[in-house]
């Protein structure tokens, strides 16, 4: 009898173990997506509300072009020579609440709601008006970018200059996941164009999350890393510790002034 519940101890404590390993690794069950046929579209990022953008418009001729490229001047002093001069620097446009710009001379345009390279399209087509060339229209977003909060090693706000990253790209931007994130239960917090907020829970221990459409980050997206139950009673553990060593040390030191005291 007591080989049987050694032999139960020792299956059940295995088969724990197996199940604690299979909540680490990302990407299981690789097979399911490998076999598949489906084709996804490409990510291209969308201009919204409150994004930075640079716009440079480029020709042969660049008297005809300057008039729709706004620049401002910045003064560079040496310290060596004491000499000031200027350089030109471009301007950024806001995208306002109702999605649109102030376009030199074309006055407001709408671009909330396009890619990148839509918005070069409509730029392009409204300036053929006023050149006698189609010229090369350059948009780029100056603030893209993404946090990464919680059981992580290195949480922050990161800056992508590619105007594309995804989930797995993020975390490692962070330092990967401590191992005691929660890996199935990663939090991805989303606003829209609208101001809608939403909350979507993703599964990083499934391979199929390279075919979700919230694999690929959006702008201000934010991905928060659940601690699990073991990291929190380790936490409320050492908090309890603490008070405990301390309440301690401060009637071990009363007692001893007392006994300085009456002594």
């Amino acid at each position: 009898m007591k080989t049987n519940h050694l032999l139960i101890g020792v299956c059940s404590l295995l088969l724990y173990s197996c199940t604690s390993y299979q909540k680490i690794p990302y990407l299981q069950g690789i097979e399911a997506v490998n076999d598949t046929q489906e084709i996804l579209p490409m990510y291209d990022a969308h201009i919204r509300p409150k994004d930075l953008l640079t716009i440079t418009v480029n020709t042969t001729d660049p008297e005809a072009a300057a008039p729709f490229n706004l620049t401002v001047q910045s003064t560079i002093t040496s310290n060596q020579t004491y000499t000031v001069t200027q350089q030109a620097a471009l301007q950024q446009y806001l995208v306002d609440n109702q999605g649109t710009i102030d376009f030199p001379v074309l006055g407001e345009l709408q671009v909330s709601g396009l890619s990148i390279k839509a918005a070069e399209n409509l730029i392009r087509v409204k300036l053929q008006p006023y050149l006698k060339e189609t010229p090369i229209v350059t948009v780029r977003m100056m603030n893209y970018k993404i946090s990464v909060l919680g059981e992580v090693a290195k949480p922050g706000t990161f800056t992508i200059s590619n105007e594309k990253v995804n989930v797995l790209e993020a975390l490692a931007m962070a330092g990967d996941m401590t191992i005691w994130g929660i890996r199935d239960n990663v939090k991805l917090v989303r606003e829209d164009e609208n101001g809608k907020r939403e909350i979507i829970v993703l599964n990083l221990n499934q391979a199929d999350i390279v075919d979700s459409p919230y694999y690929y980050l959006q702008q201000n997206d934010i991905l928060y890393v659940s601690p699990n139950k073991t990291k929190a009673k380790n936490s409320d553990t050492g908090q309890s510790t603490s008070l405990w060593v301390s309440a301690t040390s401060i009637l071990v030191s009363i007692a001893s002034l007392l006994v300085t005291i009456f002594k």
